[in-house]
C-alpha cells in the first residue's frame, strides 16, 4: 500500500471513529490526511468505495492487534508494549501457541488501552451502527463478522473437539458479541478495562466448560 493511500485511510479511520459514518465529508478527509480530494478520488472513486476500503483497513489493523505475543493489559503500562514503537505494540502469535491461551489472546487484545485500538473499535462500532439505516456496507461487515467468528469457533473446536460444529459456532458467536457490547462499554467509561478483561475470561471459561460437557 502506497504512503498517501495508508495516510488517507488511517485519515478516514480517525473521521469516523471521531464524527461517525455521517460525518465523513471527503473534503475534510482531505484535511485529515494532508493530501487533495482529487487524490482520494483517483484512489477510492466516490464515497462509498472510501468506507468499504475503510472498513478492510480497519478489520486488518485489528487482526494485527490481536494476533499478539505480549500480555493483554501490558502496553498500558510504562515500558510495556505501547512503547515499542511499532504500531501494534507486539508480534505476530506463535503458531504452536496452546488453543486456550491463543483464544484468550485474541480476545483480551481488543481490550488494550491504545489510541490505535481504541480509534479502531470505534470507527468499527460506528460502521456497525451506520448499517441500521444504511445498507450499502451490510454485505462487508457481515463477511467481516462470518470471518471473526470462524477464527474464534476454530480455536474453541481446537480445545473442545468433541464438541458438535453447531455448539462450537453459537458459542463462538455469543464471545463475539459480548466483545463487541463489553468494548462499547469500556470506550464509553462504562466499565473499566481491567473488569472488561475479567468478565471476557469468565466468559470464555463458561463457553469451554459448557462445551466440553458436550459429546457429537
Amino acid at each position: 500500500m502506497s504512503d498517501r493511500r495508508r495516510a488517507i485511510l488511517e485519515g478516514a479511520a480517525r473521521v469516523i471513529a471521531r464524527r461517525g459514518v455521517r460525518g465523513l465529508r471527503v473534503s475534510d478527509l482531505a484535511v485529515e490526511a494532508d493530501v487533495s480530494t482529487a487524490l482520494i478520488y483517483y484512489h477510492f472513486k466516490d464515497r462509498t468505495g472510501i468506507l468499504r476500503h475503510a472498513l478492510a483497513f480497519i478489520s486488518d489493523r485489528a487482526d494485527r492487534y490481536t494476533g499478539a505475543t505480549g500480555e493483554p493489559g501490558a502496553a498500558d503500562e510504562p515500558g510495556g508494549a505501547a512503547g515499542s514503537g511499532t504500531a501494534a505494540g507486539v508480534r505476530a502469535t506463535p503458531p504452536t501457541m496452546e488453543p486456550h491461551r491463543r483464544l484468550e489472546r485474541i480476545l483480551l487484545l481488543e481490550f488494550q488501552d491504545l489510541p490505535e485500538v481504541r480509534e479502531n473499535s470505534t470507527a468499527w462500532g460506528e460502521l456497525r451502527a451506520h448499517t441500521i439505516f444504511d445498507p450499502e456496507l451490510r454485505d462487508e461487515l457481515t463477511t467481516a463478522g462470518a470471518a471473526w467468528v470462524e477464527e474464534v469457533a476454530d480455536l474453541l473446536a481446537a480445545v473442545c473437539p468433541a464438541a458438535p460444529g453447531a455448539a462450537v459456532t453459537a458459542a463462538a458467536e455469543r464471545l463475539t458479541a459480548l466483545l463487541e457490547g463489553l468494548s462499547s462499554r469500556w470506550l464509553s467509561g462504562l466499565v473499566p478495562v481491567e473488569h472488561a478483561r475479567d468478565l471476557m475470561r469468565g466468559a470464555i471459561g463458561v463457553e469451554i466448560g459448557r462445551l466440553g460437557s458436550r459429546t457429537t
